[in-house]
């Protein structure tokens, strides 16, 4: 069997770190080898956010209600930079030190369940007052995320989706309809550019990030629905090549020359000053743009909808809550995943974050529908009206290939120095052997 570069990497960093951190999994009495324990179901445990930061204020808020519900549990609370979360991860399970429980994105879940780190939910699941109280689809993205079958080692608390962002009184100027088509968002691209005067219809991502956008925009276009045709992936099918070529055709023509190298947070910025037409985010940016903006000048809308009339977007990462195999005190942790997921607390960080709840009774709650993004985000994700392709979130490169081995090659189509069609096969390459070797594991 061929070992992947990541397998190789992480083998490798698993015996440096294990080495360079021996005094610090001493010092947390946990080497990452014991199976932990059920415990009193009081004491203190430690929470790792994976988004430390930006959601710092409404966990603090919820681990305070969560202490008054049951004070003879402390929560340490410990925000972890997004950036720095999986390398986060990977180090305190090679060294020592992981917490009870932890905030996992699908992004990273089927690297971390590789390495053992995480315990198995379905029992726990089955006899809480969670069960049945999960957005389906949600449910169904972690436990694929995975990649062990029926495990479920996650359980989801949240959602993003991707959002089409357009500055409705440009539009409305310029007599354009919300470009709710494909035709309609190129059109509009075209029409509200006037790049002597630093005016554009579209900012396209270049930077970090840019494969996932770049995917919702092909999938979008072409209408094909799967990742998978058998053990090859669509990603290089003929049509999904033809629509890369023209959302890529759209750098420097309607878009800033900067866009090249932006991230999502110089994008956003850069849509903030008002003078570009639309943007492709999430429901993440909402806030920043209505501050900068104002109300009555924007509006999004999920993925323009395609020539078969249906709309077409990739999975975006649902965020959850992980309970860790090394922990002492699980039995005190799990009570903390389910008040974190219950109706109140799941409801009052989504309206926090800008994200879809994964409980179904918050999903009803009434500020969904206090913006058209977020009434717009729901119902494509909850009602079965959008066709959702798969990203597989489960193969151990996956990270790699859709982000550090591609984003350069990805700006070389929007440089023009490779061709649509090179960069969706060497990608496609890529999965395709790292599917293979997954199989190979007996997965799949």
């Amino acid at each position: 069997m061929t070992i992947s570069k990541t397998q190789r990497g992480r083998a490798a960093a698993a015996v440096s770190l294990t080495a360079v951190l021996a005094l610090t999994a001493t010092a947390c009495g946990d080497d990452g080898s014991s199976s932990g324990g059920d415990g009193s179901g009081k004491g203190e445990i430690t929470f790792w956010d994976n988004n430390g930061g930006p959601r710092t204020a409404i966990w603090t808020e919820i681990i305070k209600d969560f202490e008054k519900k049951y004070p003879d549990i402390k929560v340490k609370y410990v925000p972890i930079p997004i950036a720095d979360v999986q390398s986060k991860y990977d180090t305190a399970i090679a060294g020592g030190g992981l917490p009870d429980v932890g905030g996992v994105g699908t992004a990273y879940l089927a690297n971390m369940v590789s390495q053992e780190a995480l315990e198995p939910l379905n029992e726990r699941l089955e006899d809480s007052p969670l069960k049945g109280e999960l957005v389906d689809n949600m449910v169904q993205s972690v436990t694929a995320a995975a990649g062990r079958g029926d495990d479920m080692y996650s359980i989801p608390t949240s959602a993003n989706n991707g959002v089409l962002w357009y500055r409705t009184d440009l539009f409305e100027a310029a007599g354009l309809d919300a470009p709710s088509t494909w035709p309609k968002f190129y059109e509009a691209a075209e029409k509200l550019t006037d790049a002597k005067n630093n005016k554009f219809g579209y900012t396209i991502r270049g930077g970090a990030g840019s494969i996932a956008q770049a995917l919702d925009a092909i999938y979008g276009q072409s209408g094909i629905t799967s990742f998978w045709d058998g053990d090859k992936t669509t990603l290089n099918d003929p049509e999904n090549v033809e629509a890369l070529e023209k959302y890529a055709a759209l750098f420097k023509k309607t878009t800033p020359a900067a866009d090249v190298n932006n991230d999502f947070t110089k994008m956003v910025a850069q849509w903030d000053t008002g003078t570009i037409g639309m943007l492709s985010h999430n429901l993440g940016s909402q806030q920043d743009h209505q501050k900068a903006l104002g109300e009555g000048k924007f509006a999004g809308i999920p993925a323009p909808i395609g020539e078969s009339g249906t709309r077409v977007q990739v999975s975006n990462p649902v965020d959850g809550l992980g309970l860790f195999r090394t922990g002492k005190n699980k039995n005190a942790a799990w009570k903390f995943i389910e008040f974190a997921a219950s109706h109140e607390s799941n409801s009052k960080w989504n309206e926090s974050a800008g994200a879809i709840p994964a409980n179904t009774e918050a999903a009803k709650d009434p500020w969904i529908n206090e913006t058209e993004a977020t009434a717009l985000a729901a119902k494509a994700l909850t009602d079965g009206s959008t066709k959702i392709v798969d990203l597989p979130y489960y193969l151990p490169d996956w990270n790699n290939i859709s982000k550090a081995d591609n984003e350069p090659e990805f700006q070389k189509v929007l440089l023009g120095k490779t061709t649509a069609k090179a960069f969706l096969d060497k990608m496609a390459g890529e999965l395709n052997e790292a599917n293979k070797e997954w199989q190979a594991l007996g997965n799949g």
